[in-house]
């Protein structure tokens, strides 16, 4: 009678699956990653009775010429990374002039050298930020841009808040392009 002996294909079973899974640990202590080099950030603000929310990840400048360089002139792109930077409104708003109703978008932006900017507002916002979605615009708008002290990661904020209006500002190096957000009960319905 022939005995086999299994132990070691079992031991090298083993291994190999957790080799492939993925479950690297080290005397008792998981891997850790690496955090992105462009983090997430949130914003929000509530309006009167609107709650405004944005969120999107943030990237450094790491002295790098930002406009005219690294994003160019004249090319649609989202301000932000990673990821298509998002806006929810809870209630009706105006956005620049521009009704738009309740609901989620994605902003991207067409920097212009010496002029006024193009934000673009589109309705599909789940989206990478490489792949613009064309045929998702609901409106674009020219907003002039102004110049403020560098900010070295890119940042949303709001630094004016009425009853009826806000002030969103999008701020990176020494660019800030302002937007204009009107709420319930003065022309927004």
């Amino acid at each position: 009678m022939r005995r086999v002996l299994l132990i070691p294909t079992i031991v090298t079973l083993t291994t190999a699956v957790s080799a492939v899974s993925g479950s690297s640990q080290v005397s008792g202590q998981a891997s850790v990653q690496a955090p992105q080099a462009s983090q997430h950030g949130a914003v929000a603000q509530t309006v009167n009775q609107t709650v405004i929310t944005l969120e999107y990840d943030r990237p450094v400048a790491r002295g790098r010429e930002l406009f005219g360089s690294l994003v160019e002139w004249d090319a649609i792109w989202t301000p932000g990374a990673n990821r298509a930077t998002w806006i929810d409104f809870s209630e009706p708003v105006k956005l620049e002039g521009h009704a738009l109703d309740a609901g989620r978008y994605a902003i991207w932006m067409v920097p212009k050298e010496n002029e006024p900017w193009e934000v673009v507002v589109v309705s599909d916002w789940d989206r990478d930020h490489a792949l613009y979605p064309f045929g998702a615009e609901v409106f674009r708008t020219m907003v002039r841009p102004e110049t403020g002290s560098h900010m070295e990661v890119l940042a949303y904020y709001f630094p004016v808040v009425g009853p009826y209006e806000a002030t969103l500002r999008f701020h990176w190096g020494s660019t800030i392009i302002p937007l204009r957000i009107e709420v319930g009960g003065r022309g927004t319905n």
